[in-house]
């Protein structure tokens, strides 16, 4: 790699590292609002929603589609977000 590729690479880094701060502060909030929806659940069959989760995903296929994203990548952030948040919340549910 040439050095002036090297300098470029090192910036367009340093900003995935800053977007990576920013979603780990959004992430914190996600996660406090999820700990509210489990609270909020009085049974644990309650924290699988087969429908909300299409819906999820139907709607992140849009917008990903209008945002030139290709579909797969954000499926699969969306599908790992979703089962990690529902492993989360089955433990959550356990200690309430």
């Amino acid at each position: 790699m040439s050095p002036k590729n090297k300098k470029k690479l090192k910036i367009v880094r340093k900003k995935l590292d800053n977007l990576d701060n920013k979603l780990i502060k959004l992430i914190k909030k996600r996660t406090s609002l999820v700990k509210e929806v489990v609270m909020l659940k009085e049974f644990k069959k309650e924290i699988v929603d087969q429908q909300r989760i299409k819906k999820i995903l139907y709607k992140i296929r849009k917008k990903s589609i209008s945002n030139n994203i290709d579909p797969k990548i954000t499926n699969r952030i969306w599908k790992n977000m979703i089962w990690s948040y529902i492993e989360y919340e089955k433990k959550i549910f356990k200690k309430k």
